[in-house]
């Protein structure tokens, strides 16, 4: 649990310090405003991770599974070697670290609902 928290936690802050930067993607500044939320949506995962909320580690799974989703595309669409190397790496951690979050989701209990 404490390993994807800190995950969320680096892609946040590294987003926020890469658009500060000046990083381009395919040439262009991305928005502000994407750049933002998706780190907001980082943070909020790895607090909520930290402890040990439900929803907030079904929630990032549901985002590894989107990420590793998106790679696999990108890797059939691979035309020189970075396209090659990168998206397997992905790939493989971020389905290590889902496998990894399916077991501590085991252990922590859904929260019953009152009056039941």
């Amino acid at each position: 649990m404490t390993a994807g928290a800190a995950v969320a936690a680096l892609l946040a802050i590294g987003n926020l310090i890469s658009y500060v930067a000046g990083a381009k993607i395919a040439g262009k500044h991305p928005a502000a405003g994407g750049i933002v939320v998706f780190s907001g949506l980082m943070l909020a995962c790895a607090i909520g991770m930290w402890r040990l909320w439900y929803g907030a580690v079904l929630a990032f799974m549901a985002l590894l599974a989107i990420i590793v989703t998106l790679f696999s595309l990108l890797f059939i669409e691979a035309s020189n070697a970075l396209g090659f190397l990168v998206p397997p790496v992905v790939i493989a951690g971020a389905g290590y670290l889902f496998y990894k979050l399916v077991r501590a989701l085991g252990r922590i209990q859904m929260p019953k609902y009152p009056g039941r």
